[in-house]
């Protein structure tokens, strides 16, 4: 049944594939160099042989594809923060969102109790994963879009997840301090340059 809803849901967006009808070179370009690049990045194995290995939990992976975790990995690696935040709870997942930038400082953060470890800084790359608690996206989306920069990026995971994420999906996406948005059904994707035009697009992914 998951494949079938998969199947259908490519289907229903199959007009929203590889950037046509983006005009935006910005977009054009995220969507055909990053959304949809191939290129067989020498982490991807050592990932795969770590979870095969058994050194990462397999904990909630049912519901994350090797495809979404690829697509965090090229999203980190293309942005190059110094800081990513992560409030996922699927090893595998902070194992690619870890190996993309090596360099970066990573927090992880299990609840809104943690928040402190931020403390004061700005935030690069937050990952918001939560989708059973929209409290929780909601509280964290608000403590971090009044630390982003105008290179920084906020993805959320599952969006279309129940009526209450669509909702908190659809208020974001209209949200004044938010800029280009990306709608990939799994994902969405926020940017915050104010140079650039505010637009919604439909990915077909």
């Amino acid at each position: 049944m998951r494949n079938i809803k998969q199947a259908l849901i490519w289907l229903k967006r199959f007009p929203y594939r590889c950037g046509y009808g983006v005009h935006s070179p910005f977009a054009f370009n995220f969507i055909t160099n990053v959304i949809y690049e191939r290129t067989p990045y020498y982490a991807y194995r050592e990932l795969e042989n770590e979870k095969r290995a058994g050194r990462m939990s397999k904990e909630r992976e049912s519901c994350r594809s090797k495809k979404v975790n690829r697509l965090l990995f090229r999203l980190v690696n293309w942005a190059q923060p110094l800081t990513v935040v992560d409030s996922g709870c699927s090893q595998i997942t902070s194992g690619y969102l870890r190996a993309a930038r090596r360099g970066a400082e990573y927090i992880p953060l299990v609840s809104m109790d943690t928040i402190g470890l931020l403390r004061e800084r700005s935030i690069d790359f937050l990952y918001i994963d939560r989708p059973e608690d929209i409290a929780f996206m909601e509280n964290l989306f608000e403590y971090g879009v009044e630390r982003v920069g105008d290179r920084s990026m906020i993805v959320i995971w599952d969006i279309y997840h129940s009526t209450a994420t669509k909702a908190f999906w659809k208020q974001v996406t209209a949200d004044e301090r938010v800029g280009i948005t990306f709608d990939l059904y799994y994902l969405g994707i926020l940017f915050f340059d104010k140079s650039k035009i505010k637009q919604h697009y439909t990915v077909n992914f």
